[in-house]
Parts: C-alpha cells; structure tokens; sequence
C-alpha cells in the first residue's frame, strides 16, 4: 500500500417516482437489466469525454454527481452516475448483496456501449466501486477509487459515531422498529422542508452559496452551487431538496433500511486481501467523524493495491479535493490516447 497524506421498509410503485422540476433530458435516465429490473442513471460533464461511472453516496441518488457537471466538462470526462437498487428511479431488489452489483455495472456498460471505463465511488459508494474491483474483468476498467468512502465496520464499530452505530443496532436486531423509525422520520423531514420557516432558511443558505461562487468562481465553487446561475432560488431549492432528498427517497424507505444493513455488515462479501485489481486510489480526510481514518487505513493496508491519500479534511469538506481526484482518476494521456480512439472508431461501434 502506498500512503500519502496532504493538507489543505416500504416501497412505492414506480409510477410514484418523484420529478426533477429542473431535470435535464440526461439526467433522468433508465435501462432494463436481463433480469426485468430498471436501473436508473444520470449523465454531466463532456458528453465524448473519457467515461466515468460514478455511485452515489447514502442515502442519495443519481443527480449527486450533479455538482460534478462543470469540473467533469473542464477535464473532459463523461459522468455516467448510476443509480443503485432502491433509490430514485432503481427498482428496488430484495436480499441483495454488495457483490451483486458488479454485474449490474457490467451490464450498463454493455447497455453505454462501453468498453473501458474507470470508477469512483463517493461516502457509500465506495464499497461498491470495490466490490466492482474483485469482481469486474481487470480489463474492462482503467482505474478504480473510493473518495471518502464508507468504512468498513471490520475494523471496529468502535471507532463509529454513536449516530452510525445505534441503526446499525436497530437494522440486525429489531428490523420492526427501524422500519417504523425510518418511516415516521421520511414523513416529518417531507412535512418539515415544506414549511415557510425551512424554505426561507434554505433560501437563505442557497443565495449565500450563489454570492460566494460569483465572488470566488473556480470549478470548486461549482460543487457548492446548486443549479445554474439562470435558475431561481427556488429553482435552486427544488433542485436541493432533490438532491438530497426527494430522489433517495422516492420509493420510500425499503433501499434505505437495506442498504443501512449492507453497508454496516462486518464483511462486505469478500475478503480485502483477494481484491487484485490495482492500483486501487483512496481520497480521504482525516478528520472524517462519518467514516474515522483509523478504520481506511485498515483497509488500505490489506489491499494489495491501494493507493492512500489523505487530506486534512472532514467528510464534508472533501468535496474540494474532488478536482483533484478526477484529475489522478484518469490521466491526460488516457483522455488523449481516447480522443485519438473515438476519432478512429466507425459509428455503432462499441466505445473503447
């Protein structure tokens, strides 16, 4: 492992699937998998750039990458954010396991057309982008990260805040009550960011954040602002409240109380030590309460192949070193060497 530190339970119908107000035509996107199901995905940033597949923190959804748009169009990546069982526009999959998604990303990229892709999964993600590592064909992946990724509770639950660790209770021994809790939770949070005393506050934050990336503009602003610079405050607000919101709930709570059970299990399904792949790059913040550095490092020392950076950051504020991370993801010499493939590539042949 190198190692490298810096500073600086219940389901709706699909039909009931809530709306982006302003939603792009990419950005509300599904395909079927082989087994009936419906994934659903969102594209930003350069529509031929070098193909990125990202997945989506928890609880959250496909329009989480959304932030992403402006620094991916700069660095000439394709965002291709792919919604996981559950949430947003997802059918929802019973008794799934974190192993399981690795086919369902192959399939998408069969769907895409595509033949090599890196991956990078945020906060929850992660895990995901390292199941993908173990099981995906070595081949078909450029490069592989996890920024600020979920920890694994192998490493002692511990080190967990207590907010993480009494779900974690809940959902394996009293499975009843934490439906009942998640439930009664989603109906107050809906009741309560509709009331005018919420909405103002929000509003407030929202023009704040638009006053700070016209004073400050850099892609890194981007990701604070929520919407475009034409949109409304309102707009603006409806796009949060999506974002954070809305889509991950959509269905209810059935993804939520799964993956709550899926991402806290002791094992991921495999062994770290098994996972070849590499190198294996791992962005995270040492102040990170959410997921401590102590249990990262646990894992980045018994991947054979893991890269570990670490940022003088919390959870949160890693969203600054995202640029960063993109940037290490996929080099200027990958995007080039594709540039020179799409150019060479007949029209219905499969993406390289």
């Amino acid at each position: 492992m190198s190692h490298f530190r810096t500073r600086g339970g219940y389901s709706r119908p699909a039909s009931t699937f809530a709306a982006l107000s302003t939603a792009r035509p990419t950005e509300s996107q599904t395909f079927h998998l082989p087994d009936g199901r419906m994934l659903g995905y969102a594209e930003y940033g350069h529509p031929t750039g070098y193909p990125v597949i990202t997945f989506h923190g928890f609880p959250s959804s496909r329009v989480e990458a959304y932030p992403l748009d402006r620094i991916a169009q700069l660095q000439g990546l394709r965002i291709l954010s792919l919604e996981r069982p559950g949430f947003g526009l997802s059918t929802f999959q019973p008794q799934r396991r974190i192993l399981d998604w690795p086919a369902d990303v192959e399939a998408f990229a069969r769907h895409k057309g595509l033949r090599r892709f890196a991956i990078i999964g945020v906060s929850g993600g992660g895990p995901y982008a390292l199941a993908c590592a173990k099981a995906l064909p070595n081949q078909m992946m450029l490069s592989v990260g996890l920024f600020a990724s979920g920890p694994p509770w192998v490493a002692g639950r511990q080190h967990m805040p207590w907010f993480a660790r009494w779900p974690q209770w809940l959902v394996n021994f009293w499975p009843g009550g934490y439906r009942l809790l998640a439930g009664a939770l989603v109906g107050t949070v809906n009741w309560l960011i509709r009331t005018r005393f919420v909405t103002r506050r929000i509003d407030k934050f929202l023009e704040a954040s638009a006053r700070k990336a016209k004073e400050e503009p850099s892609p890194e602003a981007d990701l604070e602002l929520v919407g475009a610079e034409d949109f409304t405050t309102e707009q603006r607000r409806e796009r949060l409240l999506s974002l954070v919101w809305n889509e991950p709930f959509a269905q209810g709570t059935a993804g939520f109380i799964l993956e709550t059970k899926l991402l806290s299990d002791p094992t991921w399904g495999f062994e770290f030590e098994d996972v070849e792949y590499g190198p294996i790059r791992i962005w995270h913040g040492a102040q990170d309460s959410n997921a401590p550095i102590q249990m990262i490092r646990y894992m980045a020392e018994r991947l054979p192949n893991a890269v570990l950076t670490e940022f003088e950051d919390t959870h949160f504020t890693m969203a600054r070193n995202f640029s960063r991370a993109l940037s290490e993801l996929v080099s200027e010499q990958e995007k080039l060497k594709y540039r020179e493939a799409q150019l060479q590539t007949e029209p219905g042949e499969l993406s390289s």
